[in-house]
């Protein structure tokens, strides 16, 4: 074990543990769903959860389900009346995921829809405290706008896999389209005046952002 490795363990032995049911999710999406790592996992899970319970939102729009993991994460951070809208484009991933959710200890604070999020979320009218993006990197951009629109001012949009493994700073590697959304993306958070941001180095980079 390198030493990276031994870091990542301790820090995870000093962490709230995850639970044995987001434990069994996090072994089921990575033996039967290509690219399982997409799941957020133990770290940040807790992270996500203890966001929520600090910022103390009562409905949080997630972008992008998979495989459910990161939106019972969220709304184990909710109060009873709280609310996770997490919407899915793929179709695909439906039978899996929703079995996933609807039996978990927390089923009653999370709606799962299949669609796009960027013309949908809006439809429904609601003004979110809290919106999490984690679907596709190639709309990033489209997606944070649509979020600035239905998430209050003081709110918070946090988005995932921002450092997207190193490949934001590695000129050698291809310059594929979901690498340039994020670059993208990135840089116009940061030219973004409407609110405060900071990237924390946490598995693929995790970015947060406040509505001014």
């Amino acid at each position: 074990m390198n030493p990276t490795e031994q870091l990542e363990e301790y820090i995870l032995a000093h962490t709230e543990p995850e639970g044995e049911y987001l434990h069994q999710l996090w072994r089921a999406t990575n033996i039967h769903l290509l690219a399982g790592r997409m799941a957020s996992g133990h770290l940040q899970g807790r992270l996500l959860k203890m966001l929520v319970r600090m910022a103390q939102p009562r409905r949080i729009l997630e972008v992008g389900t998979f495989s459910g993991y990161s939106a019972i994460c969220l709304a184990e951070g909710l109060t009873e009346d709280g609310k996770v809208y997490t919407f899915e484009i793929d179709d695909e991933l439906e039978d899996f995921t929703r079995p996933w959710l609807e039996n978990s200890h927390v089923a009653e604070r999370i709606e799962f829809i299949i669609g796009d999020a960027i013309t949908m979320a809006p439809q429904l009218g609601i003004t979110f405290d809290m919106t999490f993006l984690d679907g596709d990197k190639r709309t990033y951009v489209q997606a944070y706008e649509m979020a600035i629109k239905v998430t209050r001012p003081g709110g918070f949009i946090l988005a995932d896999n921002t450092l997207w493994d190193g490949h934001v700073v590695d000129h050698a590697y291809d310059r594929d389209a979901q690498t340039q959304g994020i670059e993208a993306f990135n840089d116009h958070v940061a030219a973004d005046k409407r609110v405060e941001k900071v990237i924390l180095p946490l598995r693929d980079g995790l970015t947060i952002i406040r509505i001014k």
